[in-house]
């Protein structure tokens, strides 16, 4: 999109009041405050502190600018994405645009943090029947309450967190039957105009009914949070165990590859583009199979149809999208191949210290990239038809589709028929004693704080 970055220590000015501007900024590290100067008012009056993923400054891009106020950095390190309106006129156009752009690019500047700095649980509970099939689970919670969902569940444990709220492990009051219960709070979804991205999640996940895809029961909603009522995979997260592992082997990562691979045909097939594959968006069920989760960034097009929203997690973020040239299925794959790398060698291909650095070298590409030597030669072959940087050119967008994939010659001898029917023994599986066991997961400090109430009505759909 264009964007320079910019780096400012504390007590450092960015913009002063007064001046004419033409610049506009989206804080992507640290925080600065906001101070405005009047007559009166000496020394100047601070208004509010902006955090990373907020801007400021887009009256610039419109029209001449006196800026109305000062911004300064509030602490050391701040780190300030920066575009010009000369530049903006050539690459997005209108605000308008830039908006539809910011919704998924703010969103995507927080790569969990907290979910990567979180403590081990080791809590397991003592052997209990896991819980019946997913297909009767659906019948036990249609009668609920769609406004008060804790008159039939039971909190038991924190799965995760995230900007948009929590996702806890709960049971129903009646029997050791468990779910996953994802809660978002809606003052953070108007905050950040995610209200569409939430409906979309919810369409699509209504919908989807695939093995290697988590499944939606149902939705629920209050003054605070919209729910979703999930499937509990108690496997875990897969991030968390590559990252206690460093990497996986190559058996590992093709298992792993194979199921997503296998979510891709399924979605892709249905229209549906996911465009936000990392190992933190794939959960492993009882027998170890790998299940897409976070349907946030996903959308429903036509066939041959092109979108041109900004998202996703910057070092899987496909060329295509960077050069904001509307992009179709062939972002997944991309993504696919940036997986691999990881799952193989415990990083992305493309790093940095801040995402415009890491969009640099996902420019460059893998053409010319020398790979680690834990890579060998197939998987390698793999990866680089997979990051094609011409999308028409990516292996899964060529004339016979994904079936290129699953026939490239590193899945020679992979049994996909006993994959698809989950009889193939899975290199993941973990012992699970019961529906509450959560010794896989992660130990989260709890909510401090409630949101506020949002009783704009965006959420009367849940």
């Amino acid at each position: 999109m264009g964007f320079l970055s910019e780096h400012y220590d504390r007590g450092e000015y960015i913009i002063r009041q007064g001046e004419e501007g033409s610049t506009f900024y989206i804080i992507s590290q640290g925080k600065v405050t906001v101070t405005q100067s009047t007559d009166d008012q000496r020394p100047p009056l601070v208004i509010k502190t902006l955090q990373k993923g907020e801007y400021f400054g887009e009256k610039a891009l419109i029209s001449d600018d006196v800026r109305s106020a000062s911004i300064m950095a509030d602490e050391d390190g701040v780190e300030c994405l920066v575009i010009d309106r000369e530049t903006f006129d050539q690459t997005v156009g209108t605000f308008a645009e830039l908006q539809k752009h910011l919704q998924g690019y703010v969103a995507s500047l927080d790569r969990d943090d907290r979910k990567r700095n979180a403590k081990r649980s080791v809590s397991r509970l003592q052997s209990q029947p896991l819980s019946p099939d997913l297909l009767h689970l659906r019948d036990l919670v249609s009668g609920f309450s769609s406004t008060k969902p804790f008159e039939h569940l039971q909190l038991v444990w924190t799965l995760g967190v995230g900007g948009f709220g929590r996702v806890e492990l709960v049971k129903l009051k009646e029997q050791d039957v468990s779910f996953a219960l994802k809660m978002i709070k809606k003052h953070h979804v108007v905050e950040n105009r995610q209200q569409e991205h939430i409906h979309s999640e919810r369409r699509i996940l209504s919908e989807v009914r695939s093995p290697f895809v988590i499944r939606l029961y149902r939705t629920f909603r209050d003054e605070k949070f919209v729910y979703m009522l999930l499937e509990a995979c108690l496997g875990g997260e897969l991030w968390s165990l590559l990252r206690d592992r460093g990497s996986f082997d190559e058996a590992t990562a093709k298992f792993c590859v194979a199921c997503v691979t296998e979510a891709f045909d399924y979605l892709h097939r249905k229209n549906i583009l996911y465009r936000d594959l990392k190992p933190e968006n794939l959960l492993l069920d009882t027998q170890g199979y790998c299940k897409l989760v976070d349907f946030g960034f996903a959308k429903k097009i036509r066939s041959g149809q092109r979108t041109w929203t900004f998202c996703g997690t910057p070092e899987y973020v496909a060329p295509e999208v960077l050069l904001n040239r509307g992009h179709s299925f062939s972002v997944d794959f991309w993504a696919l191949g940036i997986l691999l790398f990881e799952l193989l060698t415990g990083s992305p291909p493309f790093s940095g210290i801040d995402q415009m650095t890491i969009y640099t070298h996902i420019l460059k590409g893998v053409e010319k990239m020398d790979f680690p030597k834990k890579i060998s030669k197939k998987p390698e072959d793999l990866i680089r038809k997979l990051c094609r940087k011409n999308p028409s050119e990516r292996l899964g967008n060529l004339k016979n589709g994904i079936t290129d994939i699953k026939k490239h010659r590193w899945f020679n001898g992979f049994n996909w028929e006993e994959l698809k029917l989950r009889t193939l023994p899975s290199p993941l599986r973990r012992e699970v004693s019961g529906p509450l066991d959560h010794s896989h997961f992660d130990s989260y400090p709890p909510e401090d704080e409630q949101p506020p109430d949002e009783l704009s009505g965006w959420d009367l759909d849940f």
